[in-house]
């Protein structure tokens, strides 16, 4: 539910904040949130070896995914762009497979694939020639959003759910907080209030709280088979979309949502 506002809140705040400073201001002011956190709770250091691991989640969840989508947010809708992650549960399976070792039964691949088909159909249907630059941003925005989901989950095992985000950010942070010193506007005083609440809304929620319970429950309940509970996300952000910003959400984004969620029970009862 708190990720399913991200898209829409990146939406309002990229109409005034250009997406290089949206991605670096967003980790830089969670990652010192998430270094107060580590601190004040006395959290031990990541060892050696913990640090590819925690660098691969870092590219994906703290740089990849929020610069690639801020970047097709300024050719797509965050109402069509939210039909992307539908793609999400099927792509953070497959580095559930490669990177955690899971071995979902072969009836888990189908109803996951055909949740993914329904997202690949309606982009065929008209979405890839309303922006092929922003469908192409989103799709590689979502794979690495896979990547970042599996691998931080797969080190959730050990570290715990919200140290795994806090370590990451804080390994990004020299390079966020540089990014943000050189993208700063040339000026505040023309971004508006619902930009001001978008940034903040992706710096806390979306870039440290989310990943507090995400991780952890991925880390519980298998990341393949609770990979899954993402087909139920667009509903979420498609209503955001239209009740916050007004956007017109087409039917056949509803149809090809809700057949992408009717797939999560069959996948998840496969998924072990």
């Amino acid at each position: 539910m708190i990720f399913a506002g991200s898209l829409p809140a990146t939406r309002v705040a990229v109409a005034d904040f250009n997406p290089l400073f949206l991605t670096c201001a967003r980790a830089t002011i969670a990652a010192l949130l998430g270094l107060a956190l580590l601190r004040l709770l006395r959290q031990p250091r990541p060892t050696p070896t913990d640090v590819p691991a925690l660098a691969v989640t870092a590219l994906g969840v703290v740089v990849g995914f929020p610069l690639l989508t801020a970047l097709a947010l300024q050719h797509v809708t965050s109402a069509h762009s939210i039909v992307f992650l539908g793609l999400l549960p099927l792509c953070t399976a497959i580095f559930a497979v490669l990177r955690g070792g899971e071995r979902p039964r072969p009836a888990f691949w189908v109803f996951s694939a055909l949740g993914s088909t329904f997202v690949a159909g309606y982009a065929a249907m008209g979405g890839i020639t309303a922006s092929l630059q922003g469908d192409l941003l989103m799709l590689a925005a979502t794979v690495l959003c896979g990547l970042g989901y599996a691998e931080g989950a797969r080190l959730s095992r050990r570290l715990g759910g919200w140290q795994v985000i806090c370590w990451a950010l804080a390994l990004a942070l020299p390079v966020m907080l540089l990014g943000t010193l050189l993208s700063l506007p040339a000026s505040v005083a023309q971004v508006s209030g619902p930009a001001w609440l978008g940034l903040a809304y992706v710096s806390l929620f979306s870039m440290l709280i989310g990943f507090v319970f995400w991780y952890r429950g991925l880390a519980q309940g298998g990341i393949a088979a609770v990979g899954q509970l993402q087909l139920m996300q667009p509903f979420i952000g498609l209503g955001l979309a239209a009740l916050l910003l007004h956007e017109q959400v087409q039917w056949m984004m509803l149809v090809t949502t809700l057949g992408g969620v009717l797939c999560v029970a069959g996948a998840k009862k496969y998924a072990q």
